[in-house]
């Protein structure tokens, strides 16, 4: 019986293979995405993000293995696959001699759209992405902010049953980035399934219902954020020093004082310690006195210090050893 659009998850992946030449881009990866959620695609540079989407979106062939979104395979039946999904890169497609109205509706007309219907759904993305007032204006003097919200609203155009946001506000300022974060819930609420690709742990630990961590090619943990959180465990110290240049200094003496590894995290002020469970509750605050009593004979100032359950970042630099997921990678570099 042949599957249709109907069955089964949004998206299901099973033995992912992809190589370039020598470098095993994906080493048989298996993920399953349901219908209607946020899913968050992690993972460090070069460990194959990049790849799995463009392989899901239909720009590039797998060497192994299968893929089906929404019940249909992305080799054997990519134009079908391509009729239901919407992808933004971390790029914007835009023209920038053209105003925003302009731009969508000429993404409206491309898509199908009749002149009367893509002005209309125009003006309604529009006002939902907080740019009536920019429409008329080209693109090119547009805030990298308004810019980020009209390439997803341009995704939108004709309301798709799977969005992929990769990177979706990189290099966007805090109001901006909140703004987006409201405007992909809202998406998900309206029934699309949204899969997010984030250089930003906290974004995903705000978005995302599901978690995937790949790495080196290969799925190494999955679950909600509390359930990789809860792998790293639930004693952590976290301190924010004043001047990002002491960090290092603030590394080494933490870690003797504690006697743990001490890592460094994405904000440049950041560092994380996860404290031994062997250590009983009642002596962690002397620990942490103490620690923080070496921190001020070294003089280095601290903003913040406190105590508790482990972040994201941190179950992230459990799994895979290294702090975050970046914009560029080896396998980007493969496209080229």
């Amino acid at each position: 019986m042949a599957v249709t659009a109907g069955d089964g998850p949004a998206i299901e992946v099973h033995g992912l293979v992809k190589r370039y030449g020598k470098l095993q881009a994906l080493a048989g990866i298996d993920l399953v995405v349901r219908r209607g959620e946020v899913f968050g695609f992690l993972g460090p540079n070069g460990a194959g993000k990049t790849t799995t989407l463009r392989i899901l979106a239909t720009l590039t062939r797998p060497d192994g293995g299968t893929a089906r979104i929404l019940g249909y395979d992305v080799v054997a039946e990519a134009d079908a696959v391509r009729a239901k999904i919407a992808l933004t890169g971390q790029l914007a497609s835009l023209d920038e001699g053209l105003t925003g109205q302009e731009n969508l509706l000429l993404i409206g007309r491309l898509r199908g759209l009749s002149r009367r219907a893509a002005r209309r759904r125009a003006e309604v993305l529009a006002e939902l992405f907080e740019l009536s007032d920019a429409a008329r204006r080209p693109v090119r003097g547009y805030s990298g902010g308004m810019r980020r919200r009209l390439d997803i609203a341009a995704s939108l155009v004709v309301t798709p049953e799977l969005l992929f946001l990769d990177e979706p506000t990189t290099g966007l300022d805090p109001h901006s980035r909140a703004r987006v974060w409201e405007l992909v819930r809202e998406i998900a609420a309206a029934g699309t399934t949204v899969l997010l690709t984030t250089q930003y742990l906290e974004e995903a630990d705000q978005l995302a219902e599901h978690v995937a961590v790949i790495d080196g090619g290969r799925i190494v943990a999955e679950g909600t954020s509390a359930q990789l959180k809860a792998k790293v465990g639930s004693g952590g110290l976290h301190v924010r020093v004043l001047d990002r240049r002491q960090r290092p200094e603030a590394q080494a003496v933490l870690g003797a004082a504690l006697g743990t590894v001490v890592h460094l995290l994405p904000d440049p002020h950041a560092l994380s310690a996860r404290l031994s469970p062997e250590v009983e509750p009642t002596e962690l605050g002397a620990l942490v006195g103490r620690a923080m009593t070496e921190l001020s004979r070294a003089q280095v100032a601290v903003a913040t210090v406190t105590l508790g359950h482990a972040s994201l970042d941190e179950a992230f630099l459990a799994l895979t050893g290294r702090p975050g997921a970046g914009s560029s990678t080896d396998e980007e570099a493969a496209h080229q």
